[in-house]
């Protein structure tokens, strides 16, 4: 028997594939989405119950959601690791319009209508764990990511807000992930390698991140910061002014900061 339906949204790479691969192993179905092409990657996921479903989908849209939900059938949604995120580096006012509302489509409309769509049956039967991946980006004035940190301190008060909404469901659990960088292929796919924090060979490695994510979402903590490096700059970034805090990511965001 199959511990349940678990979707998990940005699952091609990175550390979407790494939560796709803790579920399986806990015996879950798995229903796989992203926007990039899936590789064999996807087949090394049967877990006990051997059912693994991958869809292509444009989830920046309510359509791409409606789509991946329309795969799930009637069946219940017991897992949700809302995973699926966009980059975008360099200086904002040399961004395409279309460039950076894909950002902003993908990790906060495309999120929170995923959202909207699965809660309330988990609400109705008060069963179900949702894990969403915020940042510690979002504590933090992304010069040079301006967009891409504005959209996951969205995501870090928008699951805060709604976690008090729908806490007389206490057997809801709904957690916040929030990585600091970690070694994907965000940097690249957000031109961001000729950046210091681009090239850095110190990022955290997706599968810790997704284990500490996974861990968290199915002991029902509220959130995770992944990694105790991110720790401390989360917790410094609350007593550290605005002002500073935009410097010292332009050091490490600003195009032409990688010395190596």
């Amino acid at each position: 028997m199959a511990a349940g339906l678990a979707i998990v949204t940005g699952a091609s790479s990175g550390i979407g594939l790494e939560l796709a691969r803790l579920a399986a192993g806990d015996g879950y179905d798995l229903l796989l989405a992203a926007d990039t092409p899936f590789d064999s990657a996807a087949d090394t996921l049967i877990g006990p119950s051997g059912s693994v479903r991958t869809l292509q989908v444009d989830l920046a849209t309510p359509e791409g959601v409606d789509r991946l939900l329309a795969e799930a059938g009637s069946r219940p949604v017991d897992l949700l690791c809302a995973n699926a995120g966009h980059g975008l580096g360099r200086a904002f006012l040399e961004q395409e319009v279309a460039d950076w509302r894909h950002v902003v489509d993908t990790n906060i409309t495309g999120t929170i209508y995923l959202l909207q769509k699965v809660l309330p049956a988990m609400v109705a039967r008060n069963a179900g764990k949702v894990l969403v991946t915020g940042s510690i980006a979002g504590f933090i004035p992304g010069s040079f990511q301006a967009v891409y940190n504005g959209t996951k301190a969205f995501i870090d008060s928008f699951t805060d807000a709604l976690r008090n909404e729908i806490k007389s469901a206490d057997g809801v659990t709904l957690t916040t992930l929030m990585p600091g960088p970690t070694e994907t292929e965000f940097f690249e796919h957000a031109d961001m390698m000729d950046t210091s924090v681009g090239a850095s060979e110190s990022k955290s490695d997706p599968a810790d991140v997704a284990k500490d994510g996974y861990e968290a979402v199915m002991s029902g903590k509220t959130h995770i910061v992944s990694g105790w490096k991110n720790k401390l700059q989360a917790a410094a970034a609350h007593v550290t002014p605005a002002s500073v805090l935009a410097e010292q990511h332009r050091g490490m965001a600003e195009p032409g900061t990688d010395k190596g």
